[in-house]
């Protein structure tokens, strides 16, 4: 089943606390490919903690793991990923004449993904 969701990328504590270790170590890299969603959105997609799905839009996709949120701190149909290269590979080069990507608030497309 694949689902339209509203993806919202930005920074968080343990993305800014693992920078600091290095951007090519275990942390930053886990912080950065796991998306946090509504555990309502999860039931209803048959998804659990730790699953991957694919996230996609006209701009590109990447693959990333799953963790519920209680609908009280994440509302259904809204995403949250902290900046990295996962959330990077869906940003288009549009600024709208600000000088800066468009990195918040986009539509993306949600699908589970079986990996290895």
């Amino acid at each position: 089943m694949v689902e339209t969701m509203i993806l919202i990328p930005g920074r968080s504590n343990k993305q800014g606390t693992s920078l600091n270790a290095g951007k090519l170590k275990h942390e930053y890299r886990e912080v950065t490919s796991t998306v946090e969603m509504n555990q309502d959105d999860m039931a209803r997609l048959c998804l659990k903690d730790g699953d991957a799905v694919r996230l996609s839009n006209t701009v590109g996709e990447a693959v990333v793991r799953c963790k519920g949120k209680k609908p009280s701190d994440l509302p259904s149909g809204m995403l949250f990923i902290a900046y990295g290269p996962p959330s990077s590979q869906l940003m288009g080069g549009d600024t709208a004449g600000s000088g800066m990507p468009i990195s918040k608030n986009f539509e993306v497309q949600v699908e589970r993904v079986d990996v290895p």
